[in-house]
């Protein structure tokens, strides 16, 4: 990572221990031969020393993150796709010490199929658009190089009492059900989701519900609110939210300051769209979606903000086409679609009509309920 203003960085030790957490059956199955024979070398050039821990089963990671003592390691890092630091990052926070512990460096290496924060990573770092392997190789580098900083996080509650915590992106409609339809093809590597995204047009569907948020800027006429509690500030690679002083009791996850409880309207300075029929709603944390969609170019690691998009219902197949090829370069808000809308918030609220679709965080599949983060 070349540092930026205002970006505090820590260096890791040297030498520096590191637990690998691997899933051989990610993306195409290649994550352990493109481990020992790609990133293996360059972490013993740089004097990091690794156990490797291989997942067998779902939660497999979750678990092991968990229960286990971490102070032998200072890092961790996950070869695998997404879903795998998905389940790392949520087993971190459940527990009892996840303040301190949310504060060790954690390092992704891409060896899934869609690989969406390495290549934010990547981005981050002024390192050109790669795929594969180069950036399997670029990552291992800056691993390599020890530079670590803050990432955001994403707290997200939903109806039926669940508490999730996310690094990436929470979405409704057409962009999850590619994600998900296109599971079955996950061997294809990133082709999958071209794959998934023309079957997802050829049935295209619009959904219905209440979608509402907290802008990042005051909007034109709407209520100012008395100052809001400050962001949750982040530290260590993929975050650590201070809760605001003196709230809670030790090891309590951190409290939602900026949301009432879900069964509670939507405080007054909150913008509610006029819209309810979608064809998606995404909001990402991170500027990419996938290895080759740019989807959020201006967001930052920790810029404490939600990059919230969605799509009204009208949309044609092929305008809906267009959008899709112009987010592998990241010009999709440049075709002035007036179907597709941008905002940055600090907080949202999605709330479905009936629990149709799937929703996803980090690219995994929730039930469909109503959602806040």
């Amino acid at each position: 990572l070349s540092p930026r203003p205002g970006d505090s960085y820590g260096v890791l030790p040297r030498p520096c221990r590191a637990l690998v957490l691997l899933n051989p059956q990610s993306g195409a199955g290649r994550a352990l031969e493109d481990f020992q024979a790609v990133v293996q070398p360059m972490l013993a050039e740089a004097d990091i020393a690794t156990t490797v821990f291989i997942t067998e089963r779902p939660h497999h990671a979750h678990e092991k993150v968990r229960d286990e003592d971490l102070s032998q390691w200072d890092t961790l890092v996950v070869m695998a796709g997404d879903g795998l630091l998905y389940e790392v990052v949520n087993g971190l926070m459940e527990r009892p010490d996840w303040e301190n512990t949310m504060k060790k460096p954690l390092c992704i290496l891409p060896g899934g199929s869609g690989n969406a924060l390495a290549a934010s990573i990547n981005h981050y770092a002024g390192n050109d658009h790669v795929a594969k392997k180069k950036l399997l190789t670029n990552c291992a580098f800056i691993l390599c190089k020890g530079l670590h900083t803050q990432m955001d996080l994403v707290s997200l509650s939903t109806a039926s009492g669940k508490r999730l915590f996310s690094f990436l992106g929470f979405g409704w409609g057409f962009i999850s059900d590619v994600d998900i339809d296109s599971e079955k093809y996950r061997r294809l590597g990133n082709a999958r989701f071209t794959l998934g995204t023309l079957q997802c047009l050829a049935k295209l569907r619009v959904y219905q519900g209440r979608l509402s948020y907290l802008p990042a800027v005051p909007e034109q006429g709407t209520p100012s609110p008395h100052r809001d509690p400050p962001l949750p500030v982040t530290n260590g690679q993929a975050g650590h939210v201070l809760p605001p002083a003196g709230t809670e009791a030790a090891g309590a996850p951190p409290t939602d300051s900026l949301l009432v409880p879900l069964s509670q309207p939507v405080p007054a300075h909150w913008t509610v769209v006029p819209e309810e029929e979608f064809v998606t709603v995404y909001a990402i944390y991170q500027s990419h979606l996938g290895t080759n969609l740019l989807m959020a170019p201006a967001a930052r690691l920790h810029d404490g903000c939600i990059h919230l998009f969605y799509l009204k219902a009208g949309i044609s197949r092929v305008a809906l086409l267009k959008l899709f090829l112009a987010m592998a370069r990241g010009t999709h808000l440049d075709l002035n679609c007036p179907h597709l809308c941008y905002v940055p918030v600090r907080a949202f609220r999605l709330e479905p009509r009936v629990a149709t679709g799937i929703m996803t965080v980090d690219g995994e599949a929730l039930a469909c309920e109503p959602v806040q983060g």
